[in-house]
Parts: structure tokens; C-alpha cells; sequence
């Protein structure tokens, strides 16, 4: 039986040999929001990514419910995430409902979604905020420091996946990584949708058979939902790889 130990050794060797193979940095995101999600003492995680002009975005997150809910930050500007990427320094709330006051849109939305703690780390690069990695409790109270600075390495981690050169020093540069890597995301979420119309299912159940159809057939997860929302290739394409996975599963 593994220990907690042996699971956060095995995410980051994980998530090295994705770097190194350069994976497809939607679904590494993915990847990683579940990996702190399991690892960590919280329920669920999302990451949050600005744009050349500051404003944030949804890049991952282990629940369509918390997507939800880290949309409703970025697009209202309010809450400990936005609040964590604007300071660049680790935002805990413990109790959400005892610091309601600070963000009160946030913290009413919070509530209904189940939420009761949240703990938001920066994404950093050298001097600069780029984003936040943010951990949703769904009972009161805090992290203890072992799991702050776990959470602190993944969102590290998922910095240097998005940045990947490390030698890049030409703000252009990282800003032109950055926002290939929001672009990618909305082609994922657009695919994700064409697939659960196309095949009556819901979201992460979508997500799951084009990340299946994208390994299976050696593509890139963001160039196959590129293809479908462009049409080049139909959506009953990865429905019917997905029954068919189904049913040898079974």
C-alpha cells in the first residue's frame, strides 16, 4: 500500500516526464488540480492564469463546480484568489463566512457551492504574479505548513509548465506563452461542450473521451479540440472510441 509520501513523489515524477515530453499543458493543468486535490486537505483546486492585461482566467480545476466558482472570481475581480494573484503572497481563510466582509459576492457564492475554507498560493515568475493555485475546503480550518508548502512546489510546478523555458527573459516571450496556454484552454472548453451536445453527457464525462481519443491516437489534446471545433473532425468520432473503450472495459 503507498504512503502520502510515495503519491506526491509519484506526481512529480509524473509531472517531470509530462514536462519533459512536452505533454499538452491543458491536460497537464488538469492533471495537477487533481493531484492537489488528492494530496492536499481540501476538496477541490482550481487555477487561476491573467492575461497580457492582468484580468484572470479559469486554466484548470478538479470540478466543473469550482470552475464555476473560480469564474465568478475572475470575472467580479473579488475573493482571496484574486486577492492572492493581486499581492503576490499566500492568501489562507480558515473560516470564509467569518471573513465574508472582505468579499462579499464571492463569499455568498461560495457558501452555496459548499465551500467553507480557502487557501490561494501565487503562481510566480521571478518577481511576477502570473496566477494562483487555489485550494477549496469544504469544512472550516486551516492548512498546516507541510501541506502550504507542498501547495506552494505544485503551483511552482505548474508555473514552470506553462513558462517551460526557463531561460526566457523577454516579457513578450512569457506573455506569448501565457497566452497560448488561455487560448488552449478555451478550444478545450469549447471541444468539451461540442462533445457532451453531441453525445448527451456532461462535462467532465466529455473531458474524459477526448482526453481518452488524444492519447489513444497520439494527438495533442488542444489540436484534437481544435478539430472539432473546427469541424475537421466529427465529434462521433470520439464518442464512438469512447463506447467502444467502454465496452472493452467492461
Amino acid at each position: 500500500m503507498s504512503t502520502r509520501e510515495d503519491d506526491i513523489v509519484a506526481a512529480f515524477v509524473s509531472m517531470a516526464g509530462s514536462l519533459a515530453q512536452g505533454h499538452d499543458v491543458s491536460e497537464l493543468l488538469d492533471e495537477l488540480a487533481a493531484d492537489c486535490a488528492r494530496l492536499l486537505d481540501v476538496s477541490a483546486v482550481g487555477l487561476l492564469l491573467a492575461d497580457q492585461g492582468g484580468a484572470l482566467h479559469v486554466v484548470a480545476a478538479s470540478s466543473e463546480r469550482v470552475a464555476d466558482l473560480e469564474a465568478f472570481q475572475a470575472q467580479r475581480a473579488q475573493g482571496p484568489c484574486h486577492t492572492c494573484y493581486l499581492d503576490g503572497q499566500p492568501v489562507n481563510v480558515p473560516d470564509l463566512a467569518a471573513a465574508a466582509s472582505k468579499w462579499p459576492e464571492f463569499a455568498a457564492v461560495a457558501a452555496k457551492a459548499g465551500v467553507a475554507s480557502v487557501h490561494a498560493v501565487p503562481m510566480r515568475l521571478r518577481e511576477a504574479t502570473v496566477g494562483a493555485l487555489n485550494l477549496f475546503g469544504a469544512t472550516t480550518g486551516s492548512l498546516n505548513e507541510a501541506d502550504l508548502r507542498l501547495a506552494q512546489a505544485l503551483a511552482d510546478v505548474a508555473t514552470i509548465a506553462l513558462i517551460q523555458d526557463r531561460a526566457a527573459v523577454d516579457r513578450s516571450i512569457v506573455n506569448e506563452q501565457l497566452q497560448h496556454a488561455l487560448d488552449s484552454r478555451v478550444i478545450l472548453e469549447q471541444a468539451k461542450g461540442v462533445v457532451a451536445y453531441s453525445g448527451d453527457l456532461d462535462l467532465p464525462a466529455a473531458y474524459a473521451a477526448l482526453r481518452n481519443y488524444a492519447r489513444n491516437h497520439n494527438i495533442r489534446l488542444t489540436e484534437l479540440s481544435r478539430a472539432l471545433v473546427n469541424r475537421a473532425v466529427p465529434a462521433t468520432l470520439v464518442l464512438d472510441h469512447a463506447r467502444a473503450e467502454g465496452g472493452r472495459a467492461r
